[in-house]
């Protein structure tokens, strides 16, 4: 095999909030009091997407303390709700944060499972490596996928975050893995394909939200199109 070992991102790459990210937002506001449409919300998905650009220019560390994250995250629906016209308040915020650390309120995409199986079956070493809070390694077992990882590299854990090089070394490190033999699939063309890159990775770009049809990179976007890029 030309590759030894492959990594994954978590967020939207293997997992996501159920039923999506619009829907269970929706579903908090309505109880809330707030009628919004997802189609809405959809819309305005730039939102998070330019929050998590702005961290990691700024390598600010927002996975590494409850803390920080609450606060990271508050600003996240702050500014989300702030587009939607909808006013804030702590209750709500205390609300969306504990949504969305409800291990109950996540699931593993379709086409997961299906793909691990057949990697591991084919020799490929599995590891994780994600910019998440230390509640990762819980939701990881309540979705049964532990088993598939031998390295998992949780930012919140290690106290680094990509697209920090390190971040990418420590995974190559704990596996023993050379970076031209090892594989790296995310969902962000700048936090996870960029520095994969940079250390001598292949990267693979998982585009499931069609976020970059021009990348000139490998993309797929599915899962289900990995093991043919990587000759299996």
């Amino acid at each position: 095999m030309k590759y030894d070992a492959v990594f994954f991102d978590a967020g939207e790459t293997l997992v996501h909030p159920h039923p999506s990210f619009p829907e269970l937002l929706t579903l908090v506001l309505h109880d809330e009091g707030h009628d919004v449409d997802p189609a809405v919300i959809r819309e305005r998905l730039w939102v998070v997407s330019d929050r998590f650009l702005k961290a990691a220019r700024e390598n600010e560390l927002w996975t590494t303390t409850p803390e920080k994250s609450r606060e990271f995250w508050s600003s996240v629906y702050r500014t989300f709700l702030g587009e939607l016209g909808i006013g804030w308040t702590d209750e709500l915020a205390e609300r969306l944060y504990s949504t969305f650390t409800d291990v109950a309120n996540y699931r593993v995409f379709p086409d997961v499972v299906e793909v691990l199986e057949q990697l591991e079956h084919s020799g490929f070493r599995l590891g994780l490596l994600s910019n998440f809070e230390e509640w990762l390694e819980r939701l990881l077992e309540t979705l049964d996928v532990t088993r598939f990882f031998d390295v998992r590299i949780i930012s919140g854990v290690e106290g680094v975050e990509k697209p920090d090089p390190r971040i990418f070394h420590l995974a190559l490190e704990r596996t023993g893995t050379e970076a031209a033999r090892s594989v790296y699939v995310g969902d962000n063309v700048h936090i996870d394909i960029e520095p994969a890159l940079e250390v001598g990775m292949f990267a693979v770009l998982l585009d499931r939200r069609g976020r970059y049809p021009d990348h000139d990179g490998v993309r797929i976007t599915t899962m289900r199109e990995l093991p043919e890029v990587l000759g299996v």
